[in-house]
């Protein structure tokens, strides 16, 4: 990263924090609890990351976005996937355009991947040829349709969301695909007194009047000052160790590793842990990274990037609960080991 004095325009860390709680107070006019799910959503939006919601439907998970899209003042796409949806519904197609003059050529008209928030609706339910369309776009931020490359609009997110119960009609995500997630949040059942509060306000006349906290342009300077925010050495080494440590090979797995998972995270997760750590401390008011950033973002960072086995399942054994067993293994280094801050 280039130093010298920060721009003219860039954004302080208590402005960064600030803006950070209107979205999350103004989500919660229309959002009922999950604030560890807004939280999660929220800190990918701030490093310009993907993320992927998991739960059952009636949960909140689109309206989530949806909301977030209307706070930030983003060009916000849907797309519903299913099964008979083609890569072409998702990227553009070339459209034959005849002139006034009866000359006839070839336009490209763009897909609704062309947006800064694209809710990617029950991502799990297209066909893997569909899926891949997507895969471009999340790593290069840019689709090739024709043989032409075309840049996408700049912040660009998608934000997904599967099912897990509903087999039939669905395909699993590929890894590969899996991988360019930077969190995955699970989407819980919620309490009685939120469900209670949920019903009450979506059965009754009250209408709700969402105001902008943010646009693209701030959203832009606060992505910026995420990337600027300092980590000590020692906590790169202890995301790294994480990440290591998911590999039933590696020498510090501990036993539920080297029992249940087949494969361990790629080198994207310990960047994930970084990254979400940065805007994590900056939502929270603090400069700089604190080790409990980067293991509080442990669990949504590494839960989809591990390939468990069969006895997993068979055992009932998550991929959080694997996790855990990772953090418990793997502490905190001792004051004496971290070095320099």
């Amino acid at each position: 990263m280039a130093t010298g004095s920060p721009p003219a325009d860039a954004l302080s860390a208590g402005e960064y924090a600030r803006i950070a709680a209107a979205i999350e107070a103004e989500i919660g006019k229309v959002i009922v609890g999950q604030t560890d799910l807004v939280r999660v959503v929220l800190t990918a939006m701030l490093c310009e990351g993907h993320v992927l919601l998991e739960g059952v439907p009636g949960l909140g998970k689109t309206q989530l976005l949806k909301t977030l899209s209307d706070i930030v003042d983003l060009e916000f796409s849907r797309i519903q996937f299913t099964p008979d949806l083609m890569p072409a519904d998702v990227l553009g197609t070339q459209v034959l355009h005849e002139g006034d003059a009866g000359h006839r050529e070839f336009q490209f008209r763009p897909g609704p991947v062309f947006g800064n928030l694209v809710l990617a609706d029950e991502v799990n339910r297209a066909t893997p040829k569909t899926q891949s369309a997507m895969l471009e776009a999340m790593q290069e931020r840019a689709v090739t349709v024709a043989g032409e490359t075309r840049p996408l609009p700049r912040p660009f997110l998608v934000m997904a969301t599967q099912n897990p119960l509903e087999m039939e009609g669905t395909y699993l995500l590929p890894e590969a695909q899996l991988d360019r997630f930077m969190l995955k949040a699970l989407v819980p059942f919620p309490p009685a007194e939120d469900l209670v509060a949920i019903v009450e306000r979506t059965t009754g006349t009250t209408e709700v009047d969402l105001s902008v906290q943010a646009d693209g342009a701030t959203l832009t300077r606060m992505i910026a000052l995420t990337r600027q925010v300092p980590v000590a050495d020692h906590l790169v080494r202890h995301a790294v160790d994480l990440v290591a440590g998911t590999h039933p090979t590696h020498e510090t797995a501990p036993e539920p590793v080297r029992k249940y998972v087949r494969f361990g995270a790629s080198p994207r997760g310990a960047q994930a842990i970084i990254l979400a750590a940065k805007a994590t401390a900056l939502i929270n008011g603090r400069p700089n990274v604190s080790m409990s950033d980067i293991r509080a973002m442990a669990v949504p960072a590494l839960r989809h990037r591990m390939v468990l086995g069969y006895e997993a399942t068979a055992d009932g054994m998550s991929a959080d609960a694997i996790v855990a067993a990772l953090l418990t293994a793997i502490p905190e280094p001792d004051a004496g080991l971290r070095g320099s801050p």
